[in-house]
């Protein structure tokens, strides 16, 4: 199929912007504001129109989705719906979160990321990367089977990883029905909290799984050494 031009003014400017992205940048490739605004600079708010793209499924990455990136890049890293198509690209997938909101929801989340617990700011283990924090739409199954979309703090890393994700509330429910008095009452405490200290045993373990093989088989190797004495 013959896409139309990028260039045809007929075209809402979302749906130019989206054909610039498949057929001049390519999907997977990098693109700055500049040669953005260069396409298109007879449109003032040509940011907003690319970013109006993600709400139909595309994906532009930034320097908050991936560290390499520099702050006037962006990754074409994923098409999405095909906008210019009749019928398509008229209707949001989800509404945008306002600034208001936002601070509700870091506040509720008490600042840091709900997957992993970083706080903004703060180096990820082992790197000079400093953790930046965002809201992510996560879709939760339901017990009732059905998927809700709902707003949860995460930090850039766990943005990314967790893209494809569902939450299933309904396993998670499962799971603490099946859990003895105890465990409800450790786990209680855990949540009452909202924060589990680890024991030092654990975060060896949690450093050990990061390792490559070669590494791993030398802590193995240390543990054995240890273990004989």
């Amino acid at each position: 199929m013959v896409l139309p031009s990028w260039e045809d003014k007929k075209l809402g400017t979302m749906k130019r912007a989206a054909l610039w992205l498949v057929t001049v940048v390519g999907e997977g490739n990098v693109f700055t504001k500049g040669e953005l605004r260069a396409a298109f600079p007879e449109t003032s708010q040509i940011d907003r129109r690319m970013r109006d793209l993600r709400d139909h499924g595309w994906r532009l990455d930034t320097n908050r989705e991936e560290a390499g990136l520099e702050p006037h890049q962006q990754r074409f890293v994923r098409q999405g719906e095909a906008v210019w198509e009749p019928g398509k690209g008229r209707v949001k997938a989800a509404a945008t979160i306002t600034a208001t909101q936002r601070r509700e929801i870091f506040a509720r989340d008490g600042h840091f990321c709900r997957s992993c617990g970083i706080s903004g700011g703060q180096t990820y283990p082992g790197t000079y990367e400093a953790a930046q924090l965002d809201i992510a739409r996560r879709p939760v199954q339901g017990p009732g089977g059905a998927a809700d979309v709902q707003l949860v703090t995460e930090c850039n890393r766990c943005r990314v990883g967790g893209r494809e994700l569902t939450a299933d509330l309904s396993s998670v429910l499962g799971a603490v029905r099946r859990i003895g008095p105890m465990e409800r009452k450790i786990l209680a405490g855990w949540m009452e909290k909202d924060r589990r200290e680890f024991s030092e045993l654990e975060r060896i373990w949690a450093s050990y799984r990061t390792l490559p093989e070669e590494s791993r088989a030398q802590v193995r190797e240390q543990l054995g050494l240890e273990s004989s004495l």
